[in-house]
């Protein structure tokens, strides 16, 4: 018996305390779904409102995650299916210099690049095969063939040493060397340097386009796909 009062004095205590902070469930919503509530209608109807309220806000919340993960996945989709033709182009390309052609003209197309640029400096490291081809390529608008010893390429040089594609608002000094005139096109740029050639360049006009944080694996793909098909020579 002395169980069952303290049990009723606890559970009276709770209610006083429950009544001076009736916003209590707001805090810990969890709470109120877990309560059971008797059927017999009265007061207690408005806290089973409260229950199917949370659970139907927890069901919107639930029908919108699942709508972000429908469309990242359709998405990711299309992005997989386009890198896989952009490798099978490279792969069809006979001369470095159609190599670069072809990467050029599918980031433009398929890719949608505003503006689409492809640094290497040039020096006594570089691979004979590319130079031929950047003698090929002489005059294309989108090359940029410097020295190596070009202070200019100090604005890119972290990059080329990190070897990660980079996403965001280029600075003044590379939006300078990348993008030139086209400046007012690279609202936000995507920069993939490549092993054995230099930087990719993707310009978009939208600011919103390529910004840090992003996810880089198919930026990834594409530059390791370029590289290898340069590396046939």
């Amino acid at each position: 018996m002395s169980d069952d009062r303290g049990t009723r004095h606890e559970a009276h205590e709770m209610a006083q305390w429950l009544r001076r902070h009736p916003r209590f469930l707001e805090q810990f919503p969890d709470l109120a779904v877990t309560l059971v509530v008797p059927k017999d209608g009265g007061a207690s109807a408005s806290l089973a409102g409260y229950q199917l309220e949370v659970l139907r806000e927890k069901n919107r919340e639930l029908t919108r995650r699942l709508h972000e993960l429908g469309e990242n996945a359709q998405l990711n989709e299309r992005l997989a299916v386009r890198t896989h033709q952009l490798t099978l182009a490279l792969m069809r390309a006979g001369t470095p210099a159609d190599t670069l052609r072809t990467m050029v003209a599918v980031l433009g197309e398929d890719f949608a690049g505003d503006a689409v640029r492809v640094l290497v400096p040039v020096g006594p490291a570089t691979p004979a095969a590319l130079a031929v081809a950047l003698g090929a390529l002489d005059g294309a608008p989108w090359l940029l063939a410097l020295p190596a010893a070009d202070p200019r390429l100090a604005a890119v040089a972290g990059l080329l040493e990190a070897g990660e594609p980079q996403c965001g608002r280029p600075g003044p000094e590379r939006q300078a060397l990348l993008f030139g005139s086209a400046g007012e096109r690279a609202a936000s740029a995507a920069l993939l340097p490549v092993a054995g050639l230099g930087l990719v360049a993707i310009g978009s006009a939208d600011p919103n386009r390529f910004y840090p944080g992003m996810g880089t694996l198919f930026l990834r793909m594409m530059a390791e796909a370029l590289a290898t098909a340069l590396a046939r020579g």
